[in-house]
């Protein structure tokens, strides 16, 4: 493994503690106190500084410092989090989010709003609470960590160079001592830090933890390297050095040990307050110690040497080995120093054995996506052959007792089970969009001067990846409409009597099947006769048309519409929700939109919760196979002639239970047939459709009900209206998924385009 797949994996789990911040500080902001909860969130923020640190990505540790420095104060209960105060650590974590993906991608940062933030986590540590525009205003400067204590001028003795190239740096304790204006009286510490092996194996870095000790007062130490051994018998993966180090600070012990909370098992620490006039007096018995590197390291955060890097062999690989950030690097610096291949085998081996023990230590592996694509589509071939398998026994062997019967059924089951496994591979929580939805709210509130808190349930609802991946972009279009068309201003608010502070609701759940996703919001409703005039103007309806409720409605779906009286950068340029039906169409689901003027909108997203495979009912149609989803079928039934009851030209009814259902000829709408069949030669399916009510869908007969494995008609072919998705059967012939809210809305009026008969598919 290189650095580069190492790194790779340091971002993969900055995307996981992200995760694990926004979801923490949206519990604070609603309201959690829990310690844990807080806990959460300064760990994610301190393992993403450390990981950061380790790879030299200066910009992210210093922001992430700061910010930890905000959440230290809360979880030490010296800083309230008030609302004020998490809006802007919720700032903040997205500033940290863009931080990681410009570290990652190569991209660029607001460095003003990252500024203005830093400034605010200042003044929030500090006690004080900063406006923004304060924070704006504040003089410009690169947010960076606090730079470790420079060395007293008084004791800073002559360097030159020894005959081993080395430069003798001095340390000095005398300002710790001293009534100057720098400490005057206060406490120290003194500190033996020891690391272990294991310390560098688990990533940590003594380096960093130095760095962080320096920035709670006045430090200076004393690098013991007794333990070193020669270059031949160095081992890249033991620990040899130690530190001896006084510490000027008013931040108290607790504060020490924070520093090394994360490595407190793999190391030996001991602190220990003193006098300050005997750390001053100990400096008198003080060596000059030679170091190989420059101090200034332990502010930047750097993890190579310096450019004036001694000669000696053996010191240089023990320094480039402790300030390396794990253990291949630790290999691969011995290895530049002997220039030996012996040393870059062990760095492979090293980098291998901390892989196989972080994947260990989870219980979990990281595949590659694209391998679990082509495994499910294996398993999909072999539920077709396994069905054309069965169908060629059934046709040539009719006594049901064979032991190749009884084989074949075990082949069934079997191959259900690998197939539902694999699916379950797939599935993922929609929790990580609905987290991203959280800033697009934040954004757009901000920039629209509105007060909106985003409401989020089923986070935990399960459905497939591919789905998940395609859910983000036509979320994000709803999510814009409806903060910026939608909920009214406070001002408006205020003046209906509503709460001031408006409210979006996003919730999944599981319904027959398939995933629902709603997204409903509490603010003015759809302004239908605006709707319709924008429409009119802008030559999309005719202005003579006489449309329902429900059809102005979905006039915001239509391509170039916009009620935005000017272009913004929210919205006003006609591309938004037309976006989002063509995108769950694409999905093969549906959205629906239910809004109460004064009251809000609604709008539903029903989705399949795989795009692999479907259990179906096969029938036949005109001659026709196709394949009725199981989910939106309610009970099937034989029509009696008494139970059919004309209603119009050319609609009909079927009495069931005391109760009237419409009927509609699957045949006729799909065009199969130029005239209505006889029901009652026919079987009723009776399924239920999203919006549309209780329909009664004619077949002429029913062939058994199976799973099948879905493909795509429109990579194949083209989109078809009426119709889903295409499958293979076991005998190898090719049937169509229909869908059926388009059928039942065909039948309401919505008439599928006669010019994509079906015949041309058939």
């Amino acid at each position: 493994m290189d650095m580069n797949e190492i790194k790779e994996i340091f971002f993969q789990e900055c995307e996981e503690q992200l995760a694990e911040l926004e979801s923490g500080l949206m519990k604070m902001n609603d309201g959690d106190r829990d310690p844990e909860t807080i806990n959460a969130v300064f760990r994610a923020v301190h393992s993403i500084k450390g990981g950061a640190g380790a790879f030299g990505l200066d910009d992210l540790v210093a922001f992430a410092h700061v910010f930890e420095t905000t959440l230290d104060c809360v979880r030490s209960n010296k800083l309230e989090p008030t609302q004020d105060v998490l809006k802007v650590m919720l700032k903040s974590a997205d500033v940290l989010a863009d931080l990681t993906n410009a570290a990652r991608d190569g991209g660029s940062v607001d460095e003003s709003r990252s500024r203005g933030l830093v400034k605010e986590l200042e003044a929030l540590a500090n006690g004080e609470l900063l406006s923004p525009s304060a924070a704006a205003e504040a003089p410009a400067s690169k947010p960076a960590a606090k730079a470790a204590p420079a060395l007293s001028p008084a004791v800073e003795a002559p360097k030159t160079a020894d005959d081993s190239g080395f430069q003798p740096i001095p340390f000095s304790f005398d300002d710790f001592g001293g009534e100057d204006e720098a400490g005057s009286g206060l406490p120290v510490y003194e500190i033996t830090f020891k690391p272990r092996s294991d310390l560098y194996s688990k990533g940590n870095d003594a380096t960093l933890l130095l760095r962080d000790l320096s920035r709670l007062g006045e430090m200076s130490s004393y690098c013991n390297m007794d333990d070193l051994p020669g270059l031949d018998d160095l081992d890249a993966e033991a620990a040899y050095l130690s530190w001896n180090i006084t510490l000027m600070t008013d931040k108290g012990e607790d504060a020490i040990r924070t520093v090394f909370e994360f490595a407190e098992w793999d190391c030996d620490l001991t602190v220990e307050a003193v006098e300050a006039e005997s750390a001053a007096s100990s400096n008198d018995e003080l060596p000059m110690i030679p170091v190989p590197f420059d101090l200034s390291i332990l502010d930047e955060g750097a993890a190579e040497l310096p450019a004036h890097q001694p000669t000696s062999d053996a010191a240089t690989a023990v320094a480039a080995a402790e300030t390396a950030s794990n253990v291949t690097q630790m290999a691969a610096a011995a290895a530049r120093v002997e220039k030996r291949e012996s040393a870059a085998a062990a760095a492979a081996s090293a980098a291998a054995a901390q892989n196989n023990a972080a994947a260990g230590a989870g219980q979990t592996i990281r595949v590659d996506l694209d391998r679990v694509d082509r495994l499910i589509n294996l398993v999909g071939e072999l539920v077709i052959n396994q069905a054309m398998l069965s169908q060629s026994v059934i046709e040539n062997d009719t006594t049901g007792t064979s032991s190749i019967n009884m084989g074949l059924e075990e082949l069934q089951q079997l191959t259900r089970e690998i197939q539902d496994s694999v699916m379950a591979i797939r599935a993922q929580p929609v929790k990580p969009v609905f987290q991203r939805m959280s800033r697009i709210v934040r954004e757009i509130a901000d920039m629209t001067g509105k007060t909106i808190r985003l409401i989020t349930e089923g986070e935990n609802t399960e459905v497939d990846k591919t789905v998940i991946d395609k859910l983000a972009e036509p979320l994000t279009h709803m999510i814009r409409n409806a903060v910026d068309h939608g909920i009214e201003t406070p001002e408006k608010r205020a003046a209906a009597g509503k709460n001031t502070e408006g409210t979006v609701r996003l919730t999944a759940k599981h319904r027959s099947g398939r995933i629902l996703i709603e997204l409903a919001d509490d603010g003015a409703g759809i302004n239908r006769e605006k709707v319709r005039q924008k429409a009119i103007d802008n030559d999309l309806i005719p202005a003579d048309t006489n449309l329902s409720d429900e059809e102005i409605d979905n006039l915001i779906f239509l391509p170039g519409f916009s009620t935005a009286d000017k272009i913004s950068d929210i919205s006003g340029r006609g591309v938004g929700m037309d976006v989002v039906k063509r995108s769950i169409q694409a999905l093969g689901g549906r959205i629906n939109i239910t809004s109460k003027p004064g009251q809000g909108s609604v709008f539903t997203m029903s989705l399949p919760l795989t795009l692999a495979v479907l259990d179906g009912m096969v029938v036949t149609v005109a001659g026709q196979t196709l394949v009725v989803p199981l989910t939106a079928i309610v009970e099937t039934l034989q029509p009696e002639a008494a139970a059919i009851h004309s209603f119009g030209a050319n609609h009909r009814l079927i009495s069931i239970r005391n109760s009237f259902c419409p009927l509609v000829d699957v045949g006729r709408i799909l065009n199969f047939r130029a005239t209505q069949a006889n029901p009652v030669e026919g079987v009723a399916l009776l399924v239920e459709s999203e919006g549309g009510g209780q329909r009664a869908l004619m077949v002429d007969a029913i062939q058994g009900q199976r799973q099948v494995v879905i493909k795509s008609l429109e990579a194949n072919y083209t989109h078809v209206p009426g119709i889903a998705a295409a499958t293979i059967l076991g005998d190898g012939r090719v049937a169509l998924i229909l869908d059926v809210d388009a059928v039942v809305g065909a039948s309401r009026g919505q008439a599928l385009k006669p010019e994509m008969s079906l015949a041309a598919v058939g």
